[in-house]
């Protein structure tokens, strides 16, 4: 299983702006219209990688948890879906159906945007405040498929605790780790 990191997005970055397919929803969503008033959470996901995997079943309960604090989470997949068919649109779809999403799933197929918020690999996780300025990127919590850590998102939570008591995360910000985005070739 190959490891790719995030390349760390400066904290304070604004969150560039998107106008991307729903795959659930069947329609366009923007950053503007999806953000939450007390942050967003905007995270580069997949099908098939198997950190995504290992941290779906988290993912969907983080999910709700933040949005009864205020933040909305937005996912992203930017996969070449010619080479990597199962994570196209449609495959898209029926997993977040399956998995009972309750975020936007949403197919960045020109992969423009994953090169504006700088995404290196699936999972990459980024934090906004409610002016969408950047509080944290990095990793959910230590947790790996190849390692017996819980799935617990202790890294993002604290992120978040931060972010809503309006104090600066001291922790040292990790770096994701997992597959790296399947880029297009020209």
């Amino acid at each position: 299983m190959a490891q790719t990191p995030s390349n760390m997005l400066p904290l304070g970055t604004e969150a560039p702006n998107f106008k991307l397919w729903d795959t659930v929803s069947d329609s366009i969503k923007s950053l503007n219209k999806v953000k939450g008033p007390n942050g967003t959470m905007v995270m580069f996901i997949c099908n098939h990688c198997p950190y995504v995997i290992h941290i779906n079943e988290a993912l969907v309960v983080l999910a709700e948890e933040l949005k009864t604090k205020g933040i909305r989470v937005i996912a992203i997949s930017s996969n070449d879906a010619e080479k990597y068919p199962q994570d196209g649109p449609r495959a898209m779809e029926l997993h977040a159906r399956k998995m009972k999403y309750s975020f936007p799933y949403l197919y960045d197929r020109t992969q423009d945007i994953a090169k504006a918020y700088n995404a290196a690999c699936t999972p990459d996780f980024y934090l906004f405040n409610a002016e969408l300025k950047l509080t944290y990127r990095g990793q959910l919590d230590e947790s790996r498929p190849t390692n017996d850590l819980p799935v617990d998102g202790s890294d993002l939570r604290h992120a978040v605790d931060c972010l809503l008591k309006n104090k600066d995360n001291t922790r040292t910000q990790k770096p994701s780790i997992g597959c790296s985005i399947k880029w297009k070739t020209s």
